[in-house]
């Protein structure tokens, strides 16, 4: 863990004080409103202790009934008045508070997820499905339940514990040191449990993950499950997950059940070894009867106050580790490109002895010395074998992955010039697995491009050939896809995409494998809708079935990581390289 990651509770309040400091006209007032409600809750014991009185006094001077109905009126009315003055102050204080904090939280959601779109693609492979979107609203939810509640719980029992102990002091100063010897046993309690219950919430947030991760790998893959009638062991894997919860969770608890028992123990304890030297100087004459009611009734509201503290405390341990996540992801360091704008490219590509292997697998060289150029507007197809590094090039294309050594360039200049976002916008990729989002077609279409009108989305349809069956759904372009657009056919979904790319108006074209999973009727219309997209754009196609490729202006073989052979379909048919051995492989 990143050594700005580990957060203490201070340390971690402090962080998310930057949130609340663009908030702090509302946070801070609301703050001193809680100080003064719970300063509030003093005035109770103090009323209390005039309304019983001291009863050895009435024995001996006799008992005024008036008086007493006056005196209990009395007390009745400025209870009354403290208690509406409270309700009152309260009532804005919790407005304040949720206002304040609520939109501290949103900017810390904003930054958290717009910091994770701009994370690099090696980060998001590293990941389980799920597992990260499941941790960061675990986190979050837990950051948020500190922040609305915990804080404000934890200023108020301090308040009321502070103003206490005075209390206690000025009734009895021997009774409150008396009562004080157990608070170094509580302070020693706090600092051992306090660490176990840290370090027991982050590991429960991390089986909490695994599980929600369970269920969005099922959700998502639900079709495969039932093929496979893997219903069972899903739900063993889902079980199995849940007991590893169950474990850490209780684990926790065990630190939070004896850090409470240990508490109750010792503050109740010494109330009561209070309570018995109070009797014996009251029984001396070191105390008088007034003041020992005073001070039994605020040493209930300081044990009541110390009480509390343990759940405090494991909450804000619980915050801790949840903050240390969210600043482990805050601390990753987002992809980066240059400044050059790329919005004039003729669409000119160039690989220049480019190497390279992925993190993950730092002993397989998937790209060694790959050597070629493409022309602006030509149409260049990648064949070779599975994991010949074709994919691989895309993806250094698109700045996902950086060249271990050797350059990719757009128009002679180096792609790590170009501005990421610039860049990107200047190419458009059609997937062989096209993931639609779970909107409508009409947001899926405009995806390509951000405001673009009804007129223009509809177009870029028609090229796709997406039209008409879009007009036959029953609700049109409104028609909502589903779940990665599983409402959807393959060749529907991938007209789709294609409309998308159209909107786009990409310079360079990237096409993976984007008709291989087709039925012929469904390849021919979008092999249609490709032929007008990639007419004057430079393309550059990935192909395992060879027929496609025919009508290429050139086919680059790649084999092992490196170009085998180079030319067109006729040139290379004439030889007996690789590409001759695919092409019959495929026919036989």
């Amino acid at each position: 863990m990143s050594k700005e990651g580990k957060a203490r509770p201070g340390a971690a309040l402090g962080w998310l004080w930057k949130y609340l400091r663009p908030h702090r006209a509302i946070f801070i007032p609301s703050l001193m409103a809680l100080f003064v409600t719970a300063g509030l809750a003093l005035v109770f014991p103090l009323l209390l202790k005039d309304l019983i009185g001291d009863p050895a006094d009435a024995w001996r001077n006799g008992v005024d009934p008036s008086a007493v109905m006056d005196g209990l009126n009395r007390n009745l009315k400025w209870m009354l008045a403290a208690l509406s003055l409270q309700a009152f102050i309260g009532f804005w204080r919790v407005l304040g508070f949720i206002k304040s904090g609520e939109a501290a939280l949103n900017e810390l959601r904003r930054e958290l997820f717009s910091h994770l779109l701009r994370l690099p693609v090696p980060y998001f492979e590293e990941q389980r499905s799920g597992a990260l979107s499941t941790r960061v609203a675990a986190d979050l939810s837990v950051v948020r339940e500190t922040l609305m509640s915990t804080v404000p719980q934890a200023v108020r029992q301090m308040v009321i514990l502070v103003g206490g102990l005075i209390a206690v002091f000025y009734f009895s100063p021997r009774l409150a040191l008396v009562m004080l010897a157990s608070v170094p046993l509580v302070v020693l309690a706090v600092a051992i449990f306090g660490r176990k219950v840290r370090g027991r919430s982050r590991e429960a947030q991390d089986a909490l993950a695994d599980a929600g991760t369970v269920i969005e790998e099922s959700v998502q893959s639900i079709r495969d499950v039932k093929a496979f009638g893997n219903e069972d062991f899903e739900n063993r894997r889902y079980s199995h997950a849940l007991d590893r919860f169950i474990g850490v969770t209780m684990k926790g608890a065990l630190a939070r059940a004896g850090f409470l028992s240990f508490i109750i123990l010792v503050m109740f304890g010494t109330i009561a070894g209070v309570a018995w030297y109070g009797a014996r100087l009251l029984v001396t004459g070191g105390i008088d009867n007034e003041d020992f009611v005073a001070f039994l009734l605020f040493s209930v509201f300081v044990a009541a106050s110390l009480g509390s503290f343990p759940e405090i405390v494991s909450q804000f341990q619980a915050m801790s580790g949840a903050t240390d996540r969210i600043r482990e992801i805050l601390a990753d360091t987002p992809e980066s490109g240059g400044s050059d704008d790329a919005e004039g490219l003729e669409g000119r590509v160039e690989l220049d002895k480019v190497s390279f292997r992925y993190p993950s697998r730092p002993d397989r060289v998937v790209l060694d010395g790959l050597s070629f150029h493409v022309a602006p507007g030509s149409r260049v197809a990648l064949v070779g074998p599975s994991g010949a590094g074709k994919s691989t090039v895309f993806s250094l294309m698109l700045g996902f992955h950086r060249p271990e050594e050797g350059e990719v360039r757009f128009d002679g200049k180096s792609a790590a010039d170009f501005s990421l976002k610039s860049l990107r916008s200047s190419m458009a990729m059609v997937p062989q697995e096209v993931l639609l989002f779970g909107g409508t077609i009409r947001e899926n279409i405009e995806y390509g491009r951000p405001g673009a009108t009804p007129e223009e989305i509809e177009a870029a349809a028609k090229e796709a050939n997406a039209h008409g069956f879009i007009e036959d759904l029953p609700d049109g372009y409104d028609t909502v896809v589903g779940p990665r657009g599983v409402k959807v056919s393959g060749g529907q979904r991938q007209r789709i995409a294609i409309a998308r790319a159209i909107l786009a108006n990409p310079k360079i074209l990237l096409l993976d494998e984007a008709t291989s999973a087709l039925d012929a009727e469904s390849e021919r219309l979008v092999n249609e809708a490709l032929e007008r997209l990639m007419k004057d754009r430079t393309s550059l196609v990935i192909a395992h079935r060879l027929s496609t490729v025919r009508d290429a202006d050139r086919i680059v073989v790649i084999n092992c990581g490196r170009v085998a052979e180079s030319g067109t379909h006729d040139e290379l048919m004439a030889g007996s390289g690789t590409y001759r051995l695919l092409v019959e492989t495929q026919l036989s």
